[in-house]
């Protein structure tokens, strides 16, 4: 089984940092040539010069049309890091409608649209591909304040199966990766808070974080040909969460 890449072409979204990064920098390590899509212009430009010329820039939001068109014109895309996501944790009741559209419409619709305009592309180009859902173990399970977060990972999970089971004839094969809390940017300012910390270490059996590595593992993967018969999967990385 390898993990060489050598002549695919990757997608990742949301890869300015955090899990993104981790994703497109493993990914060009292992030979791919990959483009890095995010809407900071100074994130990516660190990400483009940490892998000797491996790693294309492209600035752009997910929720634009104009990043839609660019990426179904790219030729021979053979794989997609969908992982583009966000967050507003908010009691059920106290929930606002315009957080309830902003993780909608990014987690959900984005996401959706993202993997419509790669699909497009890998078809025009008639190459077999790989598309990954950046998911989460909250696509399986509840949790409390976090209900819109939920309903946009369990939307992810249903996607994953429809589009394999869809894709599949056509050499398309579409998993999700799913992980537990991991200490991200995006989710150290929660961390930092030692109860809120302390609840989720008492739900993980294995008792401690993951890591932006262990996830990255987890891609490398389903994007590697040893997951050749792999599709329709979710892949947790929550070290024991959901098995409770």
């Amino acid at each position: 089984m390898t993990m060489q890449l050598n002549g695919e072409l990757a997608l990742v979204t949301g890869a300015g940092r955090g899990l993104g990064r981790g994703c497109a920098e493993a990914l060009a390590e292992a030979g791919a040539r990959v483009v890095a899509v995010a809407r900071s212009e100074s994130e990516l430009e660190a990400v483009a010069a940490h892998a000797s010329g491996r790693i294309e820039a492209l600035r752009g939001d997910v929720t634009s049309n104009d990043l839609l068109t660019k990426i179904e014109a790219l030729e021979g895309l053979s794989i997609l890091v969908n992982n583009a996501g966000g967050n507003r944790p908010q009691a059920f009741a106290e929930v606002d409608d315009e957080s309830l559209d902003f993780v909608l419409d990014l987690n959900v619709r984005a996401a959706f649209r993202v993997a419509r305009a790669a699909t497009r592309s890998m078809l025009a180009s008639r190459t077999k591909g790989c598309i990954i859902h950046m998911s989460s173990q909250m696509g399986h399970v509840g949790s409390p304040n976090r209900s819109v977060y939920c309903m946009t990972k369990h939307a992810i999970e249903g996607l994953t199966k429809a589009m394999a089971v869809e894709l599949a004839p056509q050499g398309i094969r579409v998993n999700s990766v799913a992980p537990t809390f991991i200490e991200t940017p995006l989710t150290r300012p929660m961390l930092d808070d030692p109860e809120f910390r302390e609840f989720v270490l008492g739900k993980i059996p294995m008792g401690k974080l993951g890591t932006i590595e262990d996830v990255v593992a987890a891609v490398m993967y389903l994007a590697s040909p040893g997951a050749g018969m792999v599709t329709g999967h979710s892949l947790k990385v929550d070290g024991g969460w959901t098995a409770q």
